[in-house]
């Protein structure tokens, strides 16, 4: 496997780097996604054993359904470390794929996960890419995906534009894990509010074990502040429909999930994120699962016959090429 010759990753950015990204959002990708390559997995609890093969699987079959499966040859789009392919092919959604991203750094991370899963040469290949200039032929692909990657994408629709160009007719393209303007709001709303008071009740002498380093907070507030440059959309679900179309895609849809789920996953992240790691423990780990997987029952077949989609915190979009 390999990836295009491209500058080799920078495993950290410096607040002038930080600075100069504020003024082009594609460096601001390559300098954050570079950055957080090597813990990216850990942030976002991410893993390819059952639990997130069967999460990857259930995504795809909300808004796809399982028609078609095995696709033959699939491509991902800011596929960082892998997370969305990698276990889409483990559950039997892809045969072989590809992985694209702005980041070397991340290329190179989704290409060892793919090693180490055993999907060697032949399997999965990668190469930095831009979605809005793909590197590939027309009518390369079964299948393109991509996980929480159209809002880092300046031109939503030219990208979608690219995914049909390089899908095969009759080849159909999913996007999971974007982010609603309603839902959007209110998960910032409380990712901040738990940041400001883990980090003032950590100063207290009795829970002084419970604070990570300051050199620590201090970059994790640069990766924030870089984090806020490269997320560059909220999506309408109406909306996201409309530009999919326009794109040119047949039967364009949008389904969207987790409400009270996000309204928990949002501050136990950032909760996680400000402890020493290793702090809280498996027990925590497992409360925090749990309750993400009874909220978002919850949601799905509760709250969605009632609430209007666009209050839902993930937008999920699918369609397909023309025959």
């Amino acid at each position: 496997m390999s990836t295009s010759a491209d500058p080799a990753p920078h495993p950290h950015a410096t607040a002038e780097q930080v600075e100069a990204a504020r003024h082009d959002r594609k460096l601001a990708n390559v300098l954050y996604h570079d950055w957080e390559a090597g813990s990216y997995d850990d942030k976002w609890s991410i893993s390819y054993d059952e639990r997130c093969i069967t999460y990857a699987a259930d995504r795809f079959r909300l808004v796809a359904g399982e028609t078609g499966w095995p696709y033959g040859r699939a491509l991902e789009l800011g596929s960082g470390t892998g997370f969305f392919l990698l276990n889409l092919m483990q559950a039997g959604v892809a045969s072989s794929g590809s992985v694209t991203d702005l980041s070397p750094g991340m290329v190179a991370a989704a290409l060892r996960n793919a090693v180490a899963l055993g999907l060697g040469e032949g399997t999965v290949d990668g190469r930095v890419a831009d979605a809005e200039r793909l590197p590939y032929d027309d009518e390369t692909f079964d299948l393109v995906v991509g996980h929480a990657v159209l809002h880092h994408i300046p031109d939503v629709e030219l990208a979608l534009r690219e995914v049909l160009r390089v899908l095969r007719p009759g080849g159909r393209f999913v996007f999971a894990g974007e982010p609603t303007r309603i839902g959007d709001a209110y998960a910032r709303r409380l990712g901040a509010l738990t940041w400001k008071a883990t980090t003032a009740l950590t100063r207290l002498p009795a829970l002084r074990g419970w604070r990570r380093p300051q050199a620590e907070l201090d970059e994790s507030s640069r990766a924030a502040a870089l984090e806020a440059v490269v997320d560059i959309h909220v999506f309408d679900p109406a909306e996201l429909e409309d530009t999919a179309r326009r794109a040119g895609a047949l039967g364009a849809r949008v389904v969207t999930e987790e409400l009270t789920a996000a309204m928990l996953g949002w501050p136990v992240r950032t909760f996680e994120a400000a402890v020493p790691p290793g702090r809280l423990g498996m027990r925590w780990a497992m409360f925090a699962f749990r309750g993400w997987q009874r909220l978002s029952w919850l949601d799905r077949y509760v709250l969605s016959r009632v609430v209007p989609r666009a209050w839902f915190y993930n937008a999920l979009v699918t369609g397909t090429k023309t025959r």
